[in-house]
Parts: structure tokens; C-alpha cells; sequence
């Protein structure tokens, strides 16, 4: 009966010596997953600002092709955050830029046509982007 005792006092200590090893790693793998999440989201709203900037820029100089690409990416980029509901944007900021999504396909035409008009309208667009990020944030 000793040997027994010995035996599950034994798996006993090396259980709680396992867990005293995983809990702390699971935790710092918690907070690792959390910042991850948190570094692809700004990530994210980065690629979609620096889309919008560069079709303004692009529209500028007079290369409307690279303008209507960038555009298109930032159009479908802010639908999709907008519609989804773990969206990194949050409804306050999706409500101020519904009416710059509502410009996309006059926009698109704008920059299809190579009209000059394109990049004070995309310039507006990137004010209003940058003005819902701000007031978010806040």
C-alpha cells in the first residue's frame, strides 16, 4: 500500500510541477496572441490609409490607372470593414465614412475618364478618412 501512495504522491508533485511550467507560458502566450491581433489590426488601417493616400498622390500626377487601382482597394477595403462584424473599424467610424463609400463609383468613373477633378475629390476622401480616424481615437 506505501509503494501506491508513493506512486500517486509522485504523479501528484509532477502534475503540479507541469502546470506551474504551462500556466505561466500559456499566459505569456495570451498576451503575445492579444498584441499580435492588435499589430494586424493597425496594420490593416495602415494599408488602407496609405491606399488612399496614394491614389491621391497617383491622381496628382496625372496617373489615373494606379489612382483608380489604390482607390478600388480602399473602397472594397472599408466596405468589407464596415459590412463585417469584427470589423477593425468601430460604428462611429463607419458611420462618418458611409458617405465616402456612397462616392466610390462616381469616383472610379472620375479616374477611369483621367479627369483632373478625381484628385481634389480623392484628397476630400482622405481628409474624411483621416478626420473619422481621429475622432475615434479620441
Amino acid at each position: 500500500m506505501s509503494s501506491w501512495r508513493r506512486i500517486g504522491i509522485s504523479a501528484l508533485i509532477i502534475v503540479v510541477a507541469f502546470l506551474l511550467g504551462l500556466v505561466p507560458m500559456w499566459l505569456s502566450s495570451r498576451k503575445c496572441t492579444n498584441e499580435l491581433d492588435q499589430v494586424k489590426r493597425d496594420l490593416r488601417l495602415s494599408k488602407m490609409e496609405n491606399d488612399l493616400s496614394s491614389a491621391a498622390i497617383n491622381a496628382r500626377r496625372g496617373e489615373y490607372e494606379l489612382a483608380r487601382q489604390a482607390s478600388s482597394r480602399v473602397f472594397t477595403s472599408l466596405g468589407a470593414q464596415c459590412d463585417s462584424s469584427a470589423a477593425d473599424l468601430t460604428a462611429t467610424q463607419c458611420e462618418s465614412l458611409r458617405p465616402a463609400l456612397a462616392q466610390r463609383d462616381e469616383l472610379i468613373t472620375l479616374l477611369a475618364r483621367s479627369d483632373p477633378a478625381s484628385a481634389d475629390r480623392l484628397t476630400n476622401l482622405y481628409v474624411a478618412y483621416e478626420k473619422a480616424m481621429n475622432v475615434a481615437s479620441k
